[in-house]
């Protein structure tokens, strides 16, 4: 009976962090209308063939899904490029006979964004972005693999574009 009155005030206590979030909306100055992603460098050398390009197209949609922004390659407002840096795949969660219970794959991004239309240098930025996929010891990397990216990649999107179009 105790364990059940912890989790009930465990889940009443997530519930009112999620209340106390509020989310600031895109900002976006009227300005800037047009933006560029580059194809991003794979620099990590065990990430699989195709990823880099993957990611830009993904950082694309978000960007045209989720803005008024239009995308070109002449004369952008804004421009994005970068690489993947790290693409790791770890043993975590030690159990008994050196036996793991799970593994992570992590991928780490560099970011370069520009804003051509500003004089201000200051609003130019160079950012590392890092997001992980827990998967259980029984599934196959290469099963899964496009599964895992899919999903690190919808993370990493949502934290380039909220660090590129928010304030918080």
């Amino acid at each position: 009976m105790n364990c059940k009155i912890s989790r009930f005030l465990f889940l009443i206590f997530v519930l009112n962090l999620q209340a106390c979030y509020s989310f600031k909306g895109i900002s976006i100055p009227p300005e800037v209308s047009s933006y560029y992603i580059s194809t991003f460098e794979n620099r990590a050398g065990n990430a699989p063939a195709g990823i880099a390009q993957l990611f830009s197209e993904s950082l694309k949609d978000k960007i045209r899904n989720g803005s008024r922004l239009k995308f070109t390659e002449d004369t952008p407002d804004i421009e994005f490029d970068g690489s993947i840096s790290s693409y790791q795949v770890r043993s975590m969660a030690p159990t008994a006979g050196n036996e793991t219970a799970f593994n992570r794959l992590t991928i780490s991004i560099n970011v370069n964004f520009t804003n051509t239309l500003s004089e201000n240098e200051e609003e130019d930025w160079t950012k590392s972005f890092s997001w992980f996929q827990d998967f259980s010891n029984d599934q196959d990397l290469t099963s899964n693999q496009d599964e895992f990216i899919e999903t690190i990649f919808n993370q990493l999107t949502e934290d380039v574009f909220n660090h590129a179009f928010t304030n918080w």
